[in-house]
């Protein structure tokens, strides 16, 4: 009896279209964040400074699934451009707080509107702006559910 090998088909794959998703995106994204000079794992960290004014390096990275060793060299390149600055917690020297700079703070006003133009952009497409909001949404249960996986693997090999 002959295996069935579709399963391996690249168009069976949950991983593909969510990868090439994210690659199309993010070049959705390039043209307006070029303009603020901003990467967009830099952009992701500015829009958790945006709305928390001040936060741990550990909870950046949780709240954007980085490790330290990616997280470290993307804070210290916006420490570079002078948009973000670093200091250490008085109760916990351990712990580092990442604000922003006022240009860190004034960029964001350059920045209100690249959300809408993503927005807008579908609807020119034959994907509506209803159905990339229900896609979000599905996108979040599915980073939640694969989080907790990967948690409760790591807590299984601890």
């Amino acid at each position: 009896m002959e295996k069935d090998f579709a399963n391996l088909y690249l168009e069976n794959q949950l991983c593909f279209p969510l990868y090439a998703a994210s690659r199309l995106t993010t070049k959705m994204y390039a043209p307006y964040l070029d303009q603020l000079n901003l990467t967009y794992p830099q952009y992701l960290v500015m829009l958790i400074l945006w709305e928390h004014k001040e936060q741990k390096i550990s909870e950046i990275g949780n709240k954007l699934l980085l490790e330290s060793n990616t997280l470290t060299p993307l804070l210290k390149r916006l420490e570079q451009k002078q948009l973000i600055k670093r200091k250490r917690c008085e109760q916990d020297e351990r712990t580092v707080l990442i604000s922003l700079t006022e240009q860190g703070k004034e960029m964001k006003e350059q920045a209100v509107e690249i959300p809408q133009r993503i927005i807008n952009s579908f609807q020119t497409s034959t994907l509506s702006i209803a159905e990339a909001v229900s896609f979000q949404k599905t996108l979040l249960k599915i980073i939640d559910t694969l989080s907790d996986q990967i948690d409760a693997s790591k807590q299984c090999l601890s």
